[in-house]
């Protein structure tokens, strides 16, 4: 392919900073790849794995020159990010994330972006529960949505070039409002892991009653629950603080629903039941027909070494 960004500057070294350049060298989109993390020993890491071409201690040094900046960073700290590398950021150049909500990292980016530069927020539908530059390979973006949500006044060309880099490294592309999108995630994502949170701590709670036999006899079910709820910490903090309105919003509608289910099953309501469980099953069809997963045998992570 032609590559589109000689430069690119990845600020945050983890699953995804990481499985962006892995991609992104292996497709020829990208050039000279500068990475940033806070600790020496991740910047090693990212040097030795082939993460990075350079890496730098500071994120000013590694967005100096770059045609890409890309923010892989907690949403909580994007803020400070773009403020110290604003002064060293070139014409023409963009900056984009991979946060998990975009209105509010928006509105806090957006005033450190000098003019010139395009500011183009992005979300990569895509992760695993590890962590870390280790974590990080060329196919976690294949067949997955990376949502793009431009501001109104933005650069078509530039928004073009990010869309076809995210196609080059195997994802489809889809633009958003910033707020819809937040709203979106709050339904598929952001109050899912919130539930599975907040099960695993219910077990927590529940181990000390049974002698650890919720952990030693745990069925399917809760084991998803347990890979959901392995997700990095802070990013999940900083998700559920940045995208309040939307999460408190889509967990009143779930409180409803769990509401009516208890009610069903306390007037012992089988044919609700029945209706509801056959209505919600159909999604699971959906997302397995739209190559979102997989039909196999648990969910085709049963694999030995396949990272999901």
């Amino acid at each position: 392919m032609t590559m589109i960004y000689p430069k690119v500057a990845l600020i945050g070294l983890g699953l995804i900073g990481g499985s962006f350049s892995l991609a992104a060298k292996r497709a020829g989109l990208v050039g000279h790849v500068a990475g940033h993390a806070r600790t020496a020993e991740t910047r090693e890491t990212a040097l030795r794995l082939g993460l990075c071409d350079s890496v730098h201690a500071t994120a000013a040094e590694a967005a100096k020159d770059a045609d890409l900046v890309l923010l892989c960073v907690p949403m909580g700290a994007m803020a400070a990010v773009a403020e110290e590398i604003a002064p060293v950021l070139k014409p023409g150049a963009t900056v984009s994330d991979v946060g998990s909500v975009k209105g509010p990292i928006l509105e806090a980016v957006a005033p450190f972006i000098p003019a010139g530069v395009h500011l183009i927020p992005g979300h990569p539908l895509a992760g695993t529960e590890h962590s870390g530059p280790e974590a990080g390979f060329a196919e976690l973006f294949e067949n997955r949505w990376v949502i793009l949500t431009p501001p109104e006044d933005a650069d078509a060309a530039a928004v073009q070039r990010l869309s076809d880099c995210w196609e080059g490294c195997g994802a489809h592309v889809d633009t958003m409002d910033p707020a819809h999108h937040d709203l979106v995630l709050a339904v598929t994502s952001h109050v899912p892991h919130l539930i599975a949170y907040t099960m695993v701590g219910v077990a927590d709670d529940m181990r000390r009653v049974t002698q650890s036999e919720v952990i030693k006899y745990s069925a399917a079910g809760f084991r998803d629950f347990t890979r959901i709820a392995a997700s990095d910490p802070t990013m999940w903090r900083d998700v559920f603080l940045t995208n309040k309105q939307a999460t408190l919003e889509i967990l009143g509608r779930f409180t409803e629903e769990l509401f009516a289910l208890q009610r069903a099953i306390r007037t012992e309501d089988g044919p609700q039941l029945f209706d509801y469980f056959t209505r919600t099953r159909a999604i699971r069809r959906g997302i397995v027909q739209a190559g979102q997963d997989t039909a196999a045998p648990d969910f085709g992570r049963s694999a030995a070494g396949k990272k999901t």
